[in-house]
């Protein structure tokens, strides 16, 4: 049961958190003693201590929270408290993040607002606190507060690689495309070998593409997602979504340059610091190396070979249908 409430909480799928909360009873039975009801600090004095006991303990708490067992998150919940008391920034926000779920109205939601700003009030400097408050305002669709409380953020914390990449989320989804792509950049200042945010910023791009009508336009975001693509697979291979990436940008790439009277592939703007787009040689090639390495993913994945079962079945989905998709073409 341990090891896969030791996982970092968003690498957890639904099934699993059913079945780990399924477990939750026997393991807080276990770790119940008599001197688990003093209060903090004395409870440090009998306690068993480990980093990993209490990262379990939390991972649990959302899991609970996840598939509706409240009381079972509260049981969690108080464990924590009576470890590190009411007044740790981590446990407010987790205090307030099961308000936030277990809220039945607007009243309920209100209530963990309270919390967070009155918290706020009396110390600004809890970042955790304000980003749950960011990302309570976003919950209730007050997207202008959302957006506004993230700068605050960012304005005292500039390199705080979480809240910028929050803010990309949220351009995106108001379909502010400059923006996310400027937030998810500064995301790479400060981590630039996260692979996935490579990737995701090849995604913002190519969304972009998608509904840009200028064909050198076109031409020049897909050629950037296509960088991004290639750079995140570069930094971590059999990344899936990487790959599924650079198959869909290097197609794209390809036919617009069959039905483009120009050639774009030989135009660059030194101005701009634009970079000449990649040659159709190199597209192609990379084209072949996608479809070859999703292929491999995706039958070994299936099959369940051992060392390839962390691939969702909702990806591996994805990657087959868009090869099966390149194969209709090339029979047509």
């Amino acid at each position: 049961m341990s090891l896969p409430l030791l996982q970092p909480s968003t690498a957890t799928s639904f099934p699993t958190s059913i079945a780990l909360t399924a477990q939750a009873p026997s393991f807080l039975k276990s770790q119940s003693t008599w001197f688990a009801a003093l209060p903090y600090p004395l409870s440090l004095l009998t306690n068993t201590e480990s980093q990993e006991k209490w990262q379990i303990y939390e991972n649990l708490f959302l899991a609970s929270l996840r598939t509706g067992a409240d009381a079972t998150a509260w049981q969690c919940l108080e464990a924590l408290v009576a470890r590190f008391g009411k007044t740790n920034d981590r446990v407010i926000a987790l205090h307030g993040l099961y308000l936030e779920a277990t809220a039945k109205d607007e009243h309920g939601l209100a209530a963990a607002m309270r919390l967070y700003e009155e918290v706020l009030i009396e110390d600004p400097t809890k970042f955790s606190i304000r980003k749950r408050r960011a990302a309570l305002l976003r919950s209730a669709g007050k997207t202008a507060e959302a957006a506004q409380a993230l700068v605050n953020i960012l304005d005292a914390s500039p390199t705080d690689a979480e809240a910028w990449a929050e803010l990309a989320d949220l351009y995106l989804s108001q379909g502010a495309f400059d923006q996310a792509v400027f937030s998810l950049e500064e995301v790479l200042l400060v981590m630039p070998n996260a692979w996935n945010m490579h990737a995701k910023l090849g995604e913002v791009l190519y969304l972009q593409a998608s509904r840009t009508e200028s064909v050198g336009e076109k031409a020049r975001l897909l050629a950037e997602s296509f960088r991004r693509f290639c750079r995140s697979v570069e930094l971590c291979d059999d990344y899936l979504r990487g790959y599924y990436g650079l198959k869909l940008t290097s197609t794209r790439l390809l036919e617009l340059r069959s039905t483009s009277q120009k050639q774009q592939q030989n135009t660059s703007d030194p101005s701009t610091g634009d970079l000449a787009p990649p040659s159709t040689e190199t597209v192609k090639k990379l084209n072949a190396i996608a479809t070859a390495k999703l292929g491999e993913i995706v039958r070994r994945a299936s099959s369940g070979e051992k060392g390839w079962d962390g691939f969702s079945k909702a990806e591996l989905s994805a990657a087959r249908d868009l090869l099966d998709k390149s194969t209709l073409k090339i029979e047509r």
